[in-house]
């Protein structure tokens, strides 16, 4: 039962996952870096936060898609490691109860730590701490339900990239740098990018239970043309940064493109062939990770 409970937890934490919001993370502390020294300690609470609401939206998701049935109606054929949900209800890893005790426990941790922050450090990040926690809750919860009303997209394009960019920059520097937003609205496009793919393998279990997300909306061959779109007006952005007043040196960020152009090209080919997607799916995670590396190291380099 113990190991049951762990693992269950385990799958609700999903590092891989939890990589959109370290690559923001990093990406807000390597610009505040090259700005100014670094707190440590006021960055380790910023990303303790932030990861432990990862986990309180994961658990609470949960339980709004396993209530829905889109969890329960995904086919085995159309499983993949970044759709699907994280089945930890679904295949008895946890209770209903369980789930909901550890995403109300997560949440509070994560509140506390914000409300922390607010009161010792800067009280400006509370404001951007309750969009951050309102998007995280009302990904999945009603009455929002964003990802089941086509603007689950937007906001993990606006939490990922400004937010908690930006975020992660005010604690440290205490104000938030124009160079900072215009390097972090690619990466938001990135994210969501993610997000979108990772939608494609369960389009047949969202559409049976009312699960109207965009690739929903669209289907999934016109969705595949514009996860192209989406991945470059992000490319498009980066190219115009430096006339923004950011270094040239973040078109190390650059390097993000080969991954995107894979999966691109791979989900324009084969939208409904869950096992092609598989790549498709790792690239796109790949592409969002390289380019907070890069524009990240690029803009301290420059």
């Amino acid at each position: 039962m113990a190991t049951s409970f762990w693992k269950g937890l385990w799958r609700l934490a999903d590092p891989k996952i939890s990589l959109a919001s370290i690559a923001s993370m990093f990406l807000g502390s390597a610009i505040a870096g090259a700005d100014g020294p670094l707190h440590w300690g006021w960055l380790a609470v910023t990303v303790a936060g932030i990861l432990v609401i990862e986990v309180a939206k994961n658990a609470a998701g949960e339980i709004v898609d396993y209530d829905s049935g889109t969890d329960l109606k995904v086919a085995p054929g159309d499983r993949s490691p970044f759709s699907g949900g994280k089945r930890v209800m679904v295949e008895g890893l946890l209770t209903r109860q369980q789930t909901l005790a550890i995403s109300a426990v997560s949440y509070l941790v994560g509140i506390g730590l914000g409300l922390w922050i607010t009161l010792s450090r800067e009280p400006a990040v509370l404001w951007l701490g309750l969009l951050g926690v309102a998007g995280a809750f009302f990904y999945h919860a009603p009455p929002l339900r964003l990802s089941y009303r086509g603007l689950g997209e937007l906001a993990v394009a606006l939490c990922y990239g400004p937010i908690i960019c930006a975020g992660t920059y005010l604690v440290q520097r205490g104000t938030v740098a124009a160079p900072l937003l215009l390097l972090s609205v690619p990466l938001g496009l990135l994210v969501a990018a993610f997000l979108w793919i990772n939608e494609f393998p369960d389009y047949p279990s969202d559409k049976s239970v009312g699960r109207r997300n965009l690739v929903v909306l669209l289907g999934r061959p016109a969705a595949s043309h514009w996860f192209a779109v989406i991945n470059g007006v992000a490319f498009i952005l980066l190219l115009l940064l430096p006339a923004a007043g950011a270094p040239p040196s973040v078109y190390l960020a650059g390097v993000s493109a080969l991954p995107a152009a894979f999966a691109v090209r791979r989900l324009w080919t084969e939208p409904e062939n869950t096992q092609r997607v598989i790549a498709a799916q790792t690239a796109s995670l790949t592409a969002f990770v390289l380019y907070a590396l890069g524009a990240g190291v690029g803009y301290a380099l420059g």
